[in-house]
């Protein structure tokens, strides 16, 4: 999609940011910013064939256009002079300040990630934007802005990389843009990208526009001066503004399962007026002319979103038949609108504290999610981060009126962890709407929720079972993994004390402070408390680490520990199904005890001439033998088959076998044997069979316990 885009020059800009910068001394400063990013991209072509120059002309114009400070649009014109590796952090500092080196060593960072296609690089990205709007927004107008006139000008690259950016657009960019509420440039974002990854859908959509442009360009003619004379009768003062939906938006109702001619609400206007009762008034005078739509009225000016943005909404049957959803809302309802958090952001000296408090809480929830994600990696980092901002959002209520906005099936528990971590973890009950609720009950819009805590209770595992949010959800398992670390501590602690007196040697001698420095340098371990932990979570074994401290040449379990350690490291031998600390040469045997399958929690056990046999985690052959114990993991890589056990159980004497069979004959599962044990009253079918995974093992479960004659199903006697 090539857009006509006119000669851009550092005047014409210019006088743009004259109507919105006043200030002498932040003009001058700007003039010699775009002097300073003129000579560092001298020389230097687009794949457009432009000067360089005219990218950061281009973004310094649309972050403009959000009425920014001159800090933003300083940095918007300096964005790439780092880019050229001749200019250095100093540089920048020095002649434009810290705040401004900040933010373009921030948006350098994040142009730094090559683009790749694949989840992970586009999560990591993820972090790394949203640490940048962390530590300061006006990295993200910036970056928006880039992304924006990149996404305009990506006809110059080739197809794959046009594809990459748009879909990493889609992944990180246009949530955050959503979350800001800078529904301009989410729009055009929105529209380009769906070009650029469904070409064909796209131009069908365009096309069939463009068959009804005539007819609908009436109606909305038609419709918007029908609605400004019934206003204008009442002496109301106001401007209205008349647009067929864009191709993306209509495009997500096609994608709802919607068909073209099911789409009625293709036509929207929006009345902008002095007042916020103006606003109520004239909703009520266009519904009294016009039947609205039940339960399409939508009133965000008494429940603002979470981003902030007001207005009311009503969709009502205009004419010629056509649905028009009408929008009502102030003029500075409106600049927010379109500019979102960036029309109330100020630093400058007449910003008003109120406006900064008010774009401190907003921020909030994005460092809210970088602080709940801080231990989990990339991949969940972006699964969990985007599912909250791309979220249906509902609108509750603290019993002092304050609104919380959470995501639709959000509990009191999700609400509790947004109030704060120490509320949810305290929480004992809730009361919604003067009315006792269970904890998993879900909040509708407009609930008022009253949360009840006791300072002696903390959280519950269930809870993971049926909170929505990812903060809530991350807020749980930290605390659980900081009870877990603390037993683990105390685990490893008995462990090794047990094992020194079974060999007769003294815990202060062994553990002398001299020792215990060579454990931690020879491990890379930061403390004594890491020791323990190493031990009680199976990492080393106890035996290892004394060996460690003494001459006593280390047993045969402890050498290959030993083995293990000095590998743990490196990447693991991928041939085997059994990783075991990140090596693949050591015998691994599969127990026959318990029979893991790929899927299954497992662990390893160090026996003398067998190398190591892999148990269950819950195998009751492994209850006291912890320190023989180690890691280890499966290879997801590998595809084996396991041989595992079933045990079926039948309620009456009637022999089923053939019903048994057919049923592990549909899964195209092989039986490697078949025992049957009657009883008085029952049968007990024992089956091995060789399955791929944990998945199948569970699926052919299931199967059975559906027979009518099956009363139970064990993996194990």
């Amino acid at each position: 999609m090539k857009a006509e885009e006119e000669t851009i020059t550092f005047e014409s800009v210019y006088e743009n940011i004259k109507e919105n910068i006043k200030d002498t001394e932040e003009l001058l400063k700007i003039k010699e910013a775009y002097q300073f990013a003129l000579e560092k991209h001298k020389g230097m072509k687009r794949l457009t064939g432009e000067d360089f120059i005219t990218h950061p002309l281009h973004v310094a114009k649309i972050v403009n256009s959000l009425n920014v400070d001159a800090t933003t649009i300083i940095g918007a014109l300096l964005h790439e002079v780092m880019n050229n590796g001749e200019t250095g952090l100093d540089e920048i500092e020095e002649k434009f300040g810290d705040t401004v080196a900040t933010i373009v060593d921030s948006i350098t960072k994040i142009n730094k990630l090559e683009l790749v296609d694949d989840s992970e690089s586009s999560a990591i990205y993820l972090r790394k934007v949203l640490v940048g709007l962390a530590t300061d927004v006006r990295v993200l107008f910036i970056k928006l802005a880039d992304r924006l006139h990149n996404m305009r000008t990506n006809y110059a690259v080739n197809p794959k990389k046009q594809k990459q950016k748009a879909y990493e657009t889609m992944a990180v960019l246009i949530p955050i843009a959503h979350r800001l509420g800078i529904n301009s440039i989410k729009s055009e974002l929105e529209n380009l990208c769906l070009y650029y990854t469904k070409p064909d859908v796209y131009n069908d959509i365009l096309e069939k526009l463009n068959e009804t442009q005539k007819e609908l360009s009436d109606s909305l003619e038609e419709m918007q001066e029908s609605i400004t004379n019934i206003l204008t009768e009442q002496g109301l003062k106001f401007k209205i503004k008349g647009r067929v939906k864009s191709v993306h938006s209509i495009y997500n109702k096609l994608s709802n399962g919607k068909k073209w001619n099911e789409i009625y609400d293709i036509l929207a206007l929006r009345v902008i007026l002095e007042t916020v009762s103006d606003c109520y008034l004239a909703v009520g005078l266009v519904h009294a002319k016009y039947r609205p739509i039940p339960k399409r009225f939508k009133d965000y000016i008494a429940m603002p979103k979470a981003n902030m943005y007001q207005s009311l909404h009503t969709t009502v049957f205009g004419v010629d038949g056509h649905l028009f959803e009408v929008q009502f809302r102030t003029y500075e309802m409106d600049e927010f609108a379109e500019k979102g958090m960036a029309s109330h952001w100020s630093y400058k000296e007449h910003g008003t504290k109120k406006v900064q408090n008010i774009m401190e809480q907003k921020l909030e929830m994005f460092r809210n999610l970088i602080e709940t994600h801080e231990e989990v990696d990339d991949l969940a980092f972006a699964k969990d981060v985007t599912s909250d901002m791309l979220a249906e959002m509902i609108y509750v209520f603290t019993p002092k009126g304050d609104v919380m906005e959470l995501p639709r099936g959000a509990t009191p528990i999700d609400f509790a962890y947004r109030i704060h971590s120490d509320v949810g973890d305290k929480t004992v009950g809730a009361i919604v709407n003067d009315t006792i609720v269970p904890l998993n009950h879900e909040l509708e819009n407009n609930d008022i929720v009253k949360i009840k805590t006791n300072t002696n209770s903390s959280p519950n595992k269930d809870w993971l079972n049926f909170v929505k949010t990812s903060q809530a959800k991350n807020k749980i398992k930290s605390y659980f993994s900081k009870q877990e670390r603390t037993f683990l501590v105390e685990k490893g602690k008995d462990i090794l004390e047990k094992e020194l007196r079974k060999r007769k040697l003294s815990f202060s001698e062994t553990m002398s402070e001299e020792n215990t420095k060579k454990i931690l340098k020879d491990l890379k371990l930061k403390d004594l408390e890491d020791i323990y932990l190493s031990i009680g979570s199976l990492r080393y074994t106890a035996g290892f680490i004394i060996s460690l401290t003494t001459d006593i040449k280390a047993n045969v379990e402890d050498a290959l520990i030993e083995k293990v350690a000095n590998h743990s490291k490196q990447e693991g031998n991928y041939k085997n199904d059994i990783i075991v600390a990140g090596i693949g040469d050591i015998l691994v045997n599969i127990a026959k005890c318990c029979k893991p399958v790929k899927g299954d929690e497992i662990i390893g056990f160090i026996t003398k001439g067998q190398g190591i046999t892999v148990h269950k985690k819950n195998c009751p052959n492994m209850t006291d033998k912890t320190e023989r114990m180690i890691e280890v993991k499966w290879n997801y890589q590998n595809e084996s088959t396991y041989l595992t056990d079933l045990f079926i159980e039948t309620d009456n004497n009637k022999s089923y076998l053939s019903d048994i069979i057919a049923t592990f004959t549909k899964r195209n599962l092989h039986i490697d044997s078949f025992k049957t044990k009657e009883y008085a009253n029952s049968y007990v079918y024992e089956v091995t069979l060789k399955v791929k995974n944990k998945e199948e093992v569970e699926r052919i479960v299931l199967d059975l316990e559906m027979l009518s004659f099956v009363s139970k199903v064990n993996r194990s006697k």
